[in-house]
């Protein structure tokens, strides 16, 4: 007889065993792990290190862990702030997953380390499926990629604690319409919290440390409906090869992170 396999499942199973360990592991050392996640050029790099720096002045140690395929260059930028800053490559691999992180954080960051901000790979497709053990979701996305966006991703929208627009000083320029944005984030995460940045000039940056902070002191993240209640359910799924010959699938449909990948302490 043979037996179907679902192997989407599989990993993803296997992903949250791990990553509700680590975010066990984080829990006990006092740490509150941020996965911030996002397409490329959004401006994560540049609010994380405007964030790091707000942190360290209000004497909150914090760390970052940056993902990217190729290069040290968002490292080198971030670690301008002061906190400890480790650089994950991932050779091709377009997100990140609770294995990685794992292997990243034996004996890092250092001792009493509060906030452990995750910068994931650029992409809103991939990261969306995996928990990564964190505490607290944040998705961006800036002013210059569309007013549809959520709705366009809603598995990554519909999945967040927190939504932040970045880059608002350019949004007059980009003839940004900001009510079609609410709308866009109330269809697939209703309620959700969605915070107006800049880091060019600092707006949004002190709402969203103190918001962090929040959880680090045992405050409980929102947590929204899952995406696809609210929108029609995107099922398409489908597998690529990257480089060194990784191969995985990638849930396209909503739900495919369980609630727990959104905890509360």
């Amino acid at each position: 007889m043979c037996r179907v396999v679902d192997v989407r499942q599989a990993v993803l199973a296997k992903n949250d065993g791990l990553a509700a360990g680590l975010r066990r592991e984080l829990d006990g050392r006092g740490i509150t792990a941020v996965n911030l996640v996002s397409s490329p050029g959004s401006g994560k790099t540049a609010l994380l290190e405007l964030l790091l720096a707000r942190a360290a002045g209000r004497g909150v140690p914090a760390a970052a862990l940056t993902a990217d395929l190729a290069t040290e260059n968002d490292a080198r930028r971030l670690a301008r702030s002061g906190a400890p800053v480790k650089q994950v490559l991932t050779g091709g691999l377009c997100h990140l997953e609770a294995a990685q992180m794992r292997g990243h954080l034996e004996s890092w960051p250092p001792a009493g380390t509060r906030v452990l901000f995750v910068e994931n790979v650029g992409n809103l497709v991939c990261p969306a499926a995996y928990d990564l053990g964190e505490t607290l979701r944040v998705v961006l996305m800036s002013v210059t990629e569309g007013e549809d966006k959520p709705v366009k991703y809603p598995t990554a929208f519909g999945l967040a604690n927190l939504v932040v627009l970045s880059k608002t000083d350019l949004g007059e320029a980009a003839g940004f319409d900001g009510d079609a944005f609410a709308e866009s984030v109330e269809r697939v995460n209703p309620g959700v919290q969605v915070l107006h940045t800049s880091a060019r000039t600092g707006r949004g940056v002190d709402a969203l440390l103190e918001g962090v902070l929040a959880v680090c002191e045992g405050a409980r993240p929102h947590r929204p409906p899952l995406a696809g209640q609210n929108t029609r359910e995107h099922r398409h799924e489908h597998r690529h090869e990257h480089p060194r010959g990784h191969e995985h699938p990638h849930p396209g449909g909503p739900g495919a992170l369980s609630v727990a990948g959104r905890p509360a302490r």
